[in-house]
């Protein structure tokens, strides 16, 4: 529906909201509407009106041009029309979400009375309404409001004053991030120039900022790079006493060292994430997990752009696919498929963690059976957290109900399928075990209870009713008897009717305007209003084609079906009521069986995804090593795969050697941790540097990589700079937004870290860029002491292989065929023999007099660049150009020389063979004319 008209006069609701016109002009609807309004001035109100959603004034102009829908008028208001469109409440949830989804914030106002409630308090009487939640990019519970596979983290960002804290990159940052639909939560602090790189790793749906950072520029920008809405908070809200008071009420405890203790920044961030909830949710509680400890000493640091070059969790187009996440998802519950998103983002740094991740990995990979037992039993399990925090909110359905029932089944099930397992000698690891720990610990009492009372598909909203078993509860099963032998003595009393009157046609029906009535065709009708069927049958309305009427007794079984299904409902929400209390009793426990079963899938799929791919678990320790034995792009061999059927290439990559093994194809022992690579574009360089990234990624996060084999030194932080773009709202060129990042990089590399470069310094004069390359790679060499992948066109880098210890050259291998490059995308010792830029240039589809003309350029150029020193000429001066260009640099036209005025003179078809001959003569003459030199 696009919009709504002006409500009838006889709309129910208006006839308990009449509209005098008291003293000020302002009627009594009106004036609730105002009073509401002002106390969420910044936020869409939503008011309810009967079966819609009315917005008024300001709020109807945005919502109209939001939602497009059409933009209408009610009454007047201070002697201007007052605006107003409205959505129907059936469709509430999805204009919703578009309305979020740009930003809005949006107060909720119900309706706290039924209006023939207030119509007994006088036929002034107006509605109780009241504004019953905001909703907000941060604070979504609906299942149509929310990805399914993605968490939607509300962040509180806070930066403790002093005078050292000039600007968010020169100080220390603590962020809180709640996911209120699930409960997960995760507290830490970063350095401000790793802001950028954590919000795009959270990804949250809204960021709190205090007084101080909500003028930061800096920190706007990287929170709108990660697509998340700002909302600033009083500075007050971020509070650390009230943080840590708040928390521990939570939680449950008394105190906060069993989480691993949090700093006075940590605390006020909380204080603020956690006040917020509270006003927007109008007091009501959030179930909140543990929190998890984040922060540089733990996890893998990937900075902003490095993240969106690597591709990690969106393409560069901001989709899904075409993403390593995209990638490597085999999970088949919406939690398994957050939980994985979520180690992707998080990479670890503690190898006992990792080796305890690949453990539990690696023993799923190594039991089909189990695994996909498993799997099986994981398909059918729902999205328990997510259902328990509606319930917790009171925003839960039956339907919630029956995921708490089948999330439990499932965890049982799992849990004897993995205690068989045990039984059978294996000895789970360690995270297995946990797993199944978690997994035994449900209450058998609540499933059983939840299977009992419930059907096997409960509906959506509880007022439909119908969600309770037969069996459940005596006195609902007695009233639903009523109403089912209502039923039927409303088919023999129909049955009887068609015999009192004779027509065979005769319905009772039933709408929600009439209730029950009886309806004939119009050519029917007419016995039915003379005597004596008039004195039984009294007359209702009067349809185009149809008569209605009604009986006494029609009337009496009316009444008894309405009072049976009113107190079936009645008693049904009650049974919800208790069985929604009992499960808020269980929210922790309820709240560890989801983080197990999310845990125990991403696992599953990880082990399902190794044995379909063919990956390898990693060694990871702490040496200095990085060997990758046949490495290949985990995204581009599945397209390679899917598109061509063809296999990738794969390719070793060595930077620092457990011992001098030398790969198949380099003959050199030389112990490098900085591999200059070298080739032309569309060899492959690109690939293979994002490539070796992504499986340091994979392993770090616990996963078996795409390899023959990997021996990987943990990598505290992770570097890519590939590819090119400007950033022209900052005023910054391609190449400045390359130095920028370039200069992070050397600033923050350390001998742990992993960086991959691709062409530093192509955006500016060639000196200059070699320059700049040139003195990158003698940083990262004698300064960071990384390992680094830097690929360049700069050939003449290559001879820094010879002045430095731990720098070796490597190019993608090509060959030559019929004057056509073949790509063979091999990675060889060596430098490049050229660039072949003019072959590239030829496949990609170059007009072929471009082409030939680039190549007489390039050779000419070489040829002079040969000559070096004073030999080598100006460009204006080498014969292909000096025709071209005049003494101002403006283009000339090329002067026709003698030979070239005499061949215009000849018609060769007019030629005997001997002025041929002649001819020939005088062009030779004066071509040794031309060639002697000038006196």
């Amino acid at each position: 529906m696009a919009g709504r008209k002006p409500s009838q006069p006889d709309d129910p609701n208006d006839a308990a909201e009449p509209s005098p016109v008291v003293p000020d002009g302002v009627t009594p609807s009106m004036a609730q509407f105002l009073e509401i309004k002002a106390a969420n001035p910044d936020s869409i109100l939503w008011y309810r009106m009967g079966d819609f959603y009315e917005l008024f004034f300001e709020d109807a102009v945005a919502a109209s041009r939001a939602l497009s829908i059409v933009l209408t008028k009610r009454g007047k208001h201070l002697g201007d029309d007052i605006p107003m469109c409205g959505v129907p409440i059936h469709r509430a949830d999805e204009y919703l979400q578009r309305l979020i989804k740009l930003g809005y914030r949006v107060a909720v106002c119900e309706q706290l009375e039924d209006p023939a409630e207030a119509r007994k308090r006088g036929a002034k009487a107006v509605v109780r309404r009241d504004v019953v939640r905001l909703v907000t990019p941060g604070t979504l519970t609906e299942e149509t409001l929310l990805d399914a596979k993605a968490r939607n983290y509300l962040t509180a960002i806070y930066r403790e004053p002093g005078p050292e804290a000039v600007n968010a990159v020169e100080t220390r940052l603590a962020l809180a991030s709640l996911d209120i639909s699930t409960g997960e939560f995760e507290v830490g602090e970063v350095s401000g120039a790793d802001l950028a790189g954590e919000m795009i790793r959270l990804s949250p749906g809204e960021v709190l900022l205090g007084d101080g950072l909500a003028g930061d520029g800096d920190v706007k920008r990287w929170i709108a790079w990660a697509g998340a809405a700002m909302t600033p908070v009083p500075s007050a809200s971020f509070d650390s006493l009230a943080g840590e008071r708040n928390l521990k009420s939570a939680l449950g405890v008394a105190d906060l060292a069993a989480f691993g203790g949090f700093t006075r920044a940590e605390l006020a961030a909380i204080g603020a994430l956690l006040r917020y909830i509270e006003l927007t949710q109008l007091g009501a509680k959030p179930v909140i997990r543990p929190p998890r400890k984040t922060g540089a000493a733990g996890v893998l640091m990937i900075d902003a752009s490095s993240r969106t070059s690597l591709e990690l969790t969106r393409s560069t187009s901001g989709e899904k696919q075409g993403s390593l996440l995209s990638a490597i998802d085999r999970t088949v519950t919406g939690a398994g498929a957050r939980e994985l998103a979520a180690r992707l983002s998080s990479p670890l740094q503690d190898v006992a963690a990792i080796q305890q991740r690949l453990d539990a990995v690696g023993a799923l990979a190594d039991d089909e059976s189990l695994r996909g037992d498993l799997r099986e039993i994981l398909r059918g399990a729902p999205d328990v957290a997510r259902s328990v925090s509606r319930l917790a909110f009171a925003r839960g359905g039956p339907r919630d109900l029956g995921a708490v029932r089948d999330g439990l089944a499932a965890a049982r099930q799992s849990h004897d399928r993995l205690t068989g397992m045990a039984a059978a000698g294996l000895g789970p690891p360690e995270d297995l075990a946990g797993v199944i720990s978690r997994l035994g610990a449900t209450d058998a009492e609540l499933g059983a209870m939840l299977g009992a009372a419930l059907i096997e598909a409960p509906p959506h909203l509880k007022r439909d009713g119908g969600f309770v078993k037969p069996g459940w509860r005596a006195e609902l099963d007695e009233v639903r008897q009523l109403k089912d032998d209502s039923r039927k003595v409303l088919a023999e009393l129909e049955a009887q009717y068609i015999g009192d009157t004779g027509i065979k046609t005769l319905k009772i029906r039933h709408n929600n305007i009439l209730g029950y009535f009886i309806e004939v065709t119009q050519q029917n009708a007419r016995p039915m209003l003379s005597e004596p069927l008039s004195d039984t049958f009294r007359h209702k309305q009067t349809m185009a084609n149809a008569v209605r009427f009604t009986t006494r007794e029609l009337s009496d079984i009316e009444g008894r079906i309405a009072s049976a299904g009113e107190r079936a409902l009645a008693i049904e929400l009650d049974v919800f009521t208790e069985l929604s209390a009992r499960v808020s009793g269980q929210e922790h426990a309820l709240s560890a069986v989801s983080a197990a079963l999310a845990e125990l899938d991403h696992i599953a799929a990880l082990a399902e995804l190794a044995q379909e791919q063919g990956w390898v678990r990693p060694q990871v320790d702490t040496s200095d090593v990085f060997e990758i034995r046949g490495g290949r792009h985990p995204v581009v061999e599945q397209a390679l795969r899917q598109a061509k059927g063809s296999a990738f290439i794969e390719n070793d990559c060595v930077l620092g050697r457990a011992a001098a093994v030398t790969p198949p194809g380099f003959d050199e022992e030389k112990d490098a941790r900085i591999w200059l690579v070298t080739g032309p574009n569309m060899a492959g360089k690109s690939t293979f540097l994002r490539q070796n990234a992504l499986i340091a990624v994979l392993a770090q996060m616990g996963s078996y990589v795409p390899a023959r084999s990997a021996h990987i030194g943990v990598v505290d932080r992770l570097f890519s700079r590939v590819g090119a773009a400007d950033d022209l709202a900052r005023g910054r060129s391609t190449f400045m937004v390359e130095m920028v990042e370039t200069a992070g990089i050397l600033n923050q590399s350390t001998a742990r870290s992993l960086v991959i470069l691709d062409e530093i310094g192509r955006g500016t004069a060639t000196f200059d860029g070699l320059s700049i390359a040139w003195a990158t790679v003698e940083y990262l060499h004698d300064v960071s002491g990384c390992r680094s992948l830097f690929a360049t066109h700069y050939h003449e880098l290559t001879a820094l292989a010879g002045r430095m210890p731990h720098i070796a050259n490597v190019t993608m291998d090509v060959t030559e065929w019929h004057d056509e490059i073949v790509f063979l995308h091999k990675v060889k010792r060596g430098a490049a023999a050229g660039s072949y830029g003019i072959q590239v240039a030829k496949l990609a589809g170059m007009p072929g007099r471009v082409v030939k003309r680039a190549g007489e350029v390039l050779a000419l150029l070489e040829k002079n660049d040969r000559r070096g020193g004073a030999g080598r000429k100006p460009l204006a001066e080498l014969p292909l150009f000096a025709a071209m260009v005049q003494a101002d640099d403006t283009p000339a036209r090329v002067k026709a020389s003698e030979v070239e005025l005499e061949l215009d003179k000849l018609q060769p078809d007019t030629l005997t063979p001997r002025q041929a001959l002649d001819a020939l003569y005088v062009l030779k003459q004066l071509r040794t004319s031309a060639a002697k030199p000038k006196k």
